[in-house]
């Protein structure tokens, strides 16, 4: 279906009052909303998996009511839901997503009873999610201070994602995180294939539409995110969603 088309029946969905159901205490998207496959189409699976994303933060970034936690591709809540349930209510988190329908729902949902959750667009341009916003350029920044968070979390964002784009996301999430701040993020990385490939005819998924995959060789990614001033702390690889690789990172200091 087309992203504006997609767009237009949350909008819809969120007027008639359907785009919210309930499930083991926990507020959660309709199942419309839920784009990440079809198995998240089940209450139960979807709740599993935000909770799994928040014990992921909780064991390899130290996530605690004390943490301050930026979810970039925050989308309609999964990590949000998650911390919630299996941390409570953090010092500070910081949703942003290019999408407008998915931060209103937040805000609805989720925003308005917790205080310290706070949803923001950002209407940059991404092929895939939000061909109309505004081209990202080397001036980008994030609208956040110097060393405001803790953790960065970005799942399912770098993906669908060209070069140039994380280069800038990647010195953002440096600048914002504290000295001894770390990140998760994932991507399509592999072994001997060309440093970059948008769509690449390989595996048994078929990839449709702009930067539904964008994958990059390992090593050559890799390097970049040291030049980001990141170490890679672990990698997770091939067990994400779609086959895509985890990378645990920690903010180098100076």
């Amino acid at each position: 279906m087309d992203i504006r088309l997609i767009e237009i029946a949350k909008r819809l969905s969120s007027w008639f009052g359907l785009d919210a159901v309930r499930h083991d205490g926990q507020v959660l998207p309709a199942q419309h909303l839920r784009l990440c496959g079809q198995e998240f189409r089940d209450h139960a699976y979807f709740l599993r998996s935000a909770r799994a994303e928040a014990d992921r933060l909780v064991t390899h970034c130290r996530l605690s009511t004390d943490s301050a936690l930026l979810d970039i591709g925050c989308g309609f809540g999964r990590l949000a839901i998650g911390v919630l349930d299996r941390v409570g209510e953090i010092r500070n988190y910081c949703g942003v997503d290019v999408s407008a329908a998915a931060v209103a729902w937040c805000q609805r949902h989720l925003g308005a009873g917790h205080p310290a959750f706070h949803f923001t667009r950002l209407d940059v341009r991404n092929e895939r999610y939000n061909p109309g916003g505004e081209a990202i350029t080397g001036s980008f920044r994030l609208p956040f201070d110097d060393a405001t968070f803790d953790i960065a979390y970005a799942y399912s964002v770098f993906s669908h994602m060209e070069l140039g784009d994380i280069d800038r996301y990647l010195a953002e999430l440096r600048r914002v995180l504290r000295p001894d701040g770390s990140a998760f993020v994932t991507m399509f990385v592999a072994d001997d294939v060309p440093d970059v490939s948008i769509n690449p005819a390989a595996g048994t998924l078929a990839w449709q539409g702009p930067l539904h995959c964008v994958r990059y060789r390992r090593a050559f990614i890799e390097t970049r995110i040291r030049d980001a001033g990141f170490a890679i702390a672990q990698v997770a690889d091939g067990v994400e969603t779609d086959g895509q690789s985890g990378y645990y990172l920690q903010r180098i200091r100076g």
